[in-house]
């Protein structure tokens, strides 16, 4: 059996996370060859240079690519994906893999997908069909899709709507949500231990806050996050762990206004430009609540039967579980929602949460599909009507 290279690429600390056990199998297979392929905000000491959490972990990275700029203006990352396409193109030349491997709707895995798309290398692409309203990311996760050979959905609806969107039947493989298997198989850390992580103590009743730029509202993100501040402001006796917002438009902007509030609010709060997956699905343990508008408060945190507060419209079309409390992006709305987190009757609530993302290892499935190839039927890319 030939030894086939496929190679990962990664832009993101989420993304990288759930990608996680599928690349150590992947590096671990004899009939596999890993390439990683490393990106984006990875490489930025703005957004804490994640790639070294990557060498940490025992992989080596092949190929790194600076596309990110020093802007999250519209044109600046307009320019990122055109310089994405340029370099990923190169490395790509270089590398020559069988297949390259994706996972989500970013704008840099736009520029890989279109690259991988001209060299005529197939693409296995993880969590597509899903809907965000919010953002330019729904656009671009479709496109993802219709240049991908295979798919692997999180959900038995997200499947049928890829195939929905032309694509073959047998080639969309429902393997549940990727972040599920880091929640099946990472010892998390105790209360003691991830308060030492973190270097900070937590209190009677602790949130997590995480809040990215929303693209297609009409409030711009310094309001919104601005009402969410105001709300957190009059909390009394709550500590509040910040993860920092991606390199989005306008992501600069929440990042300093979250410096300026732990500035004033030093005994209360902490922030950090990445928790990584350890600390992070630690944190979900002992939190009360999740608040912001990331997609782990939708996929990830339902699984630990704690409530989800939801802002806004980014994740607004995903399937959601009992334990997600959406909000409008105001004070009143955010508060009302804070109040019912707290509440007895939803904290009870939260004991009988089911995750419809399943409880599936997805790695195994994704490996074992990989191994198989692309066909040259499929290749062709023939568009299947319902």
């Amino acid at each position: 059996m030939n030894v086939k290279k496929v190679c990962v690429v990664t832009g993101t600390r989420a993304e990288y996370g759930l990608l996680y056990w599928t690349i150590k199998r992947l590096h671990e297979d004899p009939d596999m060859e890993l390439q990683l392929l490393v990106t984006g905000m990875h490489l930025s000491p703005e957004f804490g240079l994640t790639y070294k959490s990557i060498e940490a972990d025992g992989f080596r990275i092949d190929k790194k690519v600076e596309i990110l700029l020093s802007s999250d203006t519209v044109v600046g990352i307009s320019k990122s994906v055109g310089l994405g396409m340029i370099s990923f193109s190169e490395a790509f030349n270089e590398l020559k893999p069988d297949m390259v491997l994706l996972l989500g709707d970013r704008f840099e895995i736009l520029a890989a997908a279109a690259s991988a798309m001209v060299s005529r290398i197939p693409i296995a692409h993880c969590h597509g069909g899903e809907t965000t309203e919010g953002v330019i990311d729904e656009a671009i996760r479709h496109s993802v899709t219709k240049m991908s050979h295979l798919h692997f959905t999180s959900t038995e609806t997200y499947r049928r709507r890829v195939i929905q969107l032309g694509e073959q039947p047998e080639t969309v493989y429902n393997v549940g949500a990727l972040g599920i298997e880091n929640i099946n198989r990472l010892k998390l850390m105790n209360r003691k231990e991830f308060e030492a992580s973190i270097s900070f103590p937590l209190g009677e009743k602790n949130l997590l806050v995480t809040f990215h730029p929303v693209t297609l509202e009409s409030a711009s993100a310094a309001e919104q996050f601005g009402e969410l501040l105001s709300v957190l402001e009059e909390l009394e006796d709550v500590k509040v762990i910040f993860t920092k917002a991606n390199a989005d438009t306008d992501g600069r902007i929440v990042n300093q206004m979250i410096d300026e509030f732990v500035r004033r609010n030093q005994d209360s709060c902490v922030a950090f430009p990445s928790l990584g997956q350890l600390r992070y699905l630690s944190a979900l343990q002992h939190v009360d609540a999740v608040v912001g508008n990331s997609s782990s408060g939708i996929i990830e945190v339902p699984s630990f039967k704690k409530a989800t507060i939801n802002i806004g419209d980014r994740q607004k079309g995903r399937i959601k579980a009992e334990s997600v409390i959406d909000c409008l992006s105001d004070y009143a709305g955010i508060k009302s929602a804070l109040n019912t987190a707290f509440s007895p009757e939803f904290v009870e609530k939260l004991r009988h949460i089911e995750n419809p993302y399943g409880t599936k290892n997805a790695s195994e499935e994704i490996i074992t599909v990989l191994k198989q190839g692309v066909s040259d039927e499929v290749l062709k890319k023939r568009f299947h009507d319902l």
